[in-house]
């Protein structure tokens, strides 16, 4: 009996430390299960952050490369502005650059009668062609060169036994360049070479 009553409060002792114990383990479990909720929100959270984060890098960096390409493009255009703004005034020129040439081709230096109009005219023109070419603006006077599509053109060919063939043999009109942009080609006349019996000889 003494027995009996020994482990009755046993068993009591038990009955009452086990609720109190599963309860606590619950608890436990609870918050573990909150605190692993939470932190995969967090993780979630931060995953989202980082991602606006890259797209918010990527955007200002495509920004600030297209900011860049703007200014290189406007410094080139202010550039391209800044070399051939004369350009329509350059063209209007041209034909007063004809003219005096004309009249150069016109008089005759030896002759007493003329020789002063064109020493006068001669002189008026190099002093205009070096002003001009302060500017950027170079004659195209291909006499005697390989001829350039680029910077020539041809009003037709003749056969030479004195140039070569595809050489400029005579000028009827020089050309202008305007910091290395054609403004109007030399209008020439190209050598075909030596005549058909030359080239049979």
């Amino acid at each position: 009996m003494s027995n009996e009553s020994n482990n009755a409060p046993q068993d009591q002792v038990e009955e009452v430390v086990t609720p109190e114990v599963v309860a606590d383990e619950a608890s436990l479990m609870d918050e573990l299960t909150q605190a692993n909720f939470r932190i995969e929100e967090l993780e979630q959270q931060l995953a989202e952050t980082q991602a606006a984060l890259a797209e918010r890098k990527d955007v200002e960096m495509r920004a600030a490369a297209e900011t860049q390409n703007i200014r290189t493009r406007a410094a080139k255009d202010v550039e391209q502005a800044r070399k051939f703004a004369l350009e329509k005034f350059v063209n209007e020129l041209l034909p007063v650059i004809d003219n005096m040439e004309r009249a150069l081709q016109g008089t005759d230096p030896e002759n007493e009668t003329t020789k002063a109009i064109y020493e006068g005219v001669e002189l008026t023109m190099k002093g205009f062609l070096t002003s001009v070419e302060k500017f950027g603006v170079n004659q195209v006077n291909p006499q005697g060169e390989a001829f350039n599509p680029d910077h020539h053109q041809a009003i037709g060919m003749q056969p030479s036994a004195e140039f070569p063939a595809n050489t400029v043999m005579m000028v009827m009109q020089k050309g202008y360049l305007l910091n290395d942009r054609l403004l109007r080609p030399a209008m020439v006349m190209v050598s075909q070479g030596g005549n058909s019996v030359d080239v049979e000889a």
